[in-house]
């Protein structure tokens, strides 16, 4: 059995709405929407991913990280284990920006279920709406 790839994802919350992002074209789960984030790269402690992979996926920086469940979840071609922070903007930093999706959204937790999100990020809607 293969050891699961450790990623991070971002619940960025504004006022009442949190950021999900459209997975694009050409990637496993295309088109799917999710949390923000990414894979750790060797060494790097989850906190330190998150900022790197937000900078690097949104052009944005993030504040106050709260951490959340940590979800272990199977797909066909690996499993992943997720560490999930809430937080904020930085309020002296850029607005985010779809540089790696297709495209952005500011969601009520409520209308989560609306969109097709990826399946590890489904495990963190209780916690995602016990946030607000």
């Amino acid at each position: 059995m293969q050891a699961p790839v450790d990623v991070v994802c971002a619940v960025i919350r504004r006022g009442s709405e949190v950021l999900i992002a459209r997975r694009p074209a050409g990637k496993r789960l295309a088109g799917l929407w999710e949390f923000p984030g990414g894979k750790l790269e060797p060494g790097e402690i989850p906190e330190t991913a998150l900022h790197r992979e937000l900078v690097e996926e949104l052009g944005c920086r993030v504040v106050e990280l709260q951490p959340g469940p940590e979800i272990v979840h199977p797909y066909p071609w690996c499993t992943v284990r997720m560490f999930a922070f809430a937080c904020l903007l930085d309020p002296g930093g850029p607005a985010p920006a779809a540089l790696e999706h297709e495209a952005l959204a500011w969601v009520a937790p409520e209308r989560l279920t609306a969109f097709e999100l990826a399946p590890a990020d489904l495990p963190l809607l209780p916690w995602v709406r016990d946030l607000f």
